[in-house]
């Protein structure tokens, strides 16, 4: 099923109320609690048709949270291509000129290039360097769990593991596209105390989508322990969270011709019993699985070479 003929099941919430924010910068603002404590992000729409993520930002702003200590930004990354969304097309509004979670290479935003994307991430960058914990909030093409990506780092793993969701929690490298805001400078050093999270909270525009982008918002507050208890009792569900399990991402498999193809109609989580099981044909080269348990990770219809087609990875103690 392409990700176009899922059915739109949220509705996008006007953004006109944050548009000029407090910091200086358009759509993101900064709470201050005049306390010691660390500076915690949530940032929705790294991606513009990814609405969940403007949903649960949305929903903290009319329930009033306040950190209790440190400070608390809120912030709207894409919104020139989230302006974009149109239900009857959906999938058109990912991104303007080019991917904004693939150019977050310090390399690249000192370099030259220049993209809608390129402004607004230059634009964001300054306050992202205060930031100490960052949540990434996405959603992916096909109905599939929702999933924690840790990056590669045990610092990121052991981050993941203390928010508690969501359920699945991947342990991934990225893409060779570009870097993720997940993973920019400070981020991706094992030795630095910074942390970031990215949760994919399932299909882009199912309901429960904006039901997961909220819990796993309100886990990542209570980690970081900004907001107060009573704030996070009133929204938080009674029922602990399931037990997380990790994959660990051993490779990317990344499009190398025009003539990508998928064997199977496979939408993540797929779980192969055999190494050297075909999973898809690059070329008339065959994509084969590299061990016994393999797991498929967000597969993408996206298969234009260059671009990462699937992530194979195992589950992991």
């Amino acid at each position: 099923m392409d990700d176009e003929a899922y059915p739109v099941e949220l509705t996008a919430p006007s953004l006109d109320p944050y548009k000029h924010g407090n910091t200086g910068t358009n759509y993101v603002t900064t709470f201050d609690s005049g306390k010691p404590g660390p500076h915690a992000m949530v940032n929705a729409l790294t991606h513009g048709n990814e609405i969940c993520g403007a949903i649960a930002v949305d929903f903290l702003f009319r329930e009033g949270v306040r950190p209790t200590r440190g400070k608390l930004t809120l912030a709207f990354a894409n919104v020139a291509a989230y302006r974009s969304f149109d239900p009857n097309k959906p999938a058109a509004s990912r991104f303007v000129d080019e991917d904004f979670n693939r150019v977050w290479s310090e390399s690249v935003l000192d370099g030259p290039r220049k993209s809608s994307e390129m402004t607004r991430a230059r634009q964001l960058r300054p306050l992202i360097d205060t930031v100490d914990f960052l949540l990434d909030i996405h959603s992916m093409q096909h109905r599939t769990p929702p999933l924690g990506l840790s990056g590669p780092l045990k610092k990121g793993q052991d981050f993941a593991l203390g928010v508690g969701g969501p359920e699945i929690v991947v342990a991934d490298q990225g893409h060779a596209a570009g870097k993720r805001l997940r993973d920019y400078s400070f981020f991706g050093k094992e030795t630095d105390s910074r942390n970031a999270y990215l949760v994919e909270c399932g299909q882009h525009w199912e309901k429960t989508s904006a039901d997961v982008a909220i819990d796993c918002t309100l886990r990542f507050l209570k980690h970081v322990d900004i907001v107060s208890p009573d704030f996070l009792d009133r929204h938080l569900p009674k029922a602990p969270p399931k037990k997380q399990r990790v994959i660990q991402v051993t490779e990317a498999v990344t499009v190398a011709s025009d003539d990508f193809r998928f064997v199977g109609p496979y939408r993540g989580m797929e779980e192969f019993e055999r190494k050297g099981t075909e999973i898809a044909n690059d070329g008339g080269k065959p994509v084969l699985t590299p061990y016994d348990g393999c797991v498929l990770i967000m597969p993408s219809r996206r298969l234009r070479k260059g671009l990462t087609a699937v992530r194979l990875g195992r589950y992991i103690a």
